[in-house]
């Protein structure tokens, strides 16, 4: 069965680029309520943490680097069939084949500056939730 909650962060290129209330705007228009959600920056080493996954993978320094470049908004986000609602809206990893309209074809200018993350499980986006915000921060 579907969650009806899912995690996201506009990264670093959407915050410096002035996107934050517009895809703030997109989200909650696609029927998202905001459960939680922060303006922080991640340290070198909490990037590292939070994408420990990909550690072996040759583009993991890059990442981390990026992550940990300016600030974030961390979100926690509901809606019914949330990870996959979400992960429509925000369209493919390269912005080149996302859909119209999705929030990577209107923001993201490479794979790697994406604009946005979205949880990609059910398991994934407790998980990542859990990282960024403790029970008292969701509502």
């Amino acid at each position: 069965m579907a969650g009806n909650r899912t995690f996201t962060m506009i990264k670093p290129d959407a915050v410096r680029n002035g996107h934050i209330g517009d895809i703030l705007a997109q989200m909650c228009k696609a029927g998202f309520r905001i459960v939680a959600m922060k303006y922080t920056k991640l340290s070198a080493e909490k990037a590292g943490e939070f994408y420990a996954v990909h550690k072996e993978r040759p583009f993991y320094g890059e990442l981390v680097e990026f992550m940990s470049s300016g600030p974030i908004v961390a979100a926690i986000l509901e809606k019914d069939n949330a990870v996959a609602d979400f992960r429509t809206l925000i369209g493919a990893t390269n912005p080149a084949e996302a859909a119209p309209g999705t929030i990577r074809a209107l923001y993201a200018t490479s794979i790697g500056e994406n604009a946005v993350h979205g949880a990609d499980s059910d398991e994934n986006a407790l998980i990542e939730g859990n990282f960024h915000f403790a029970g008292t921060e969701m509502f």
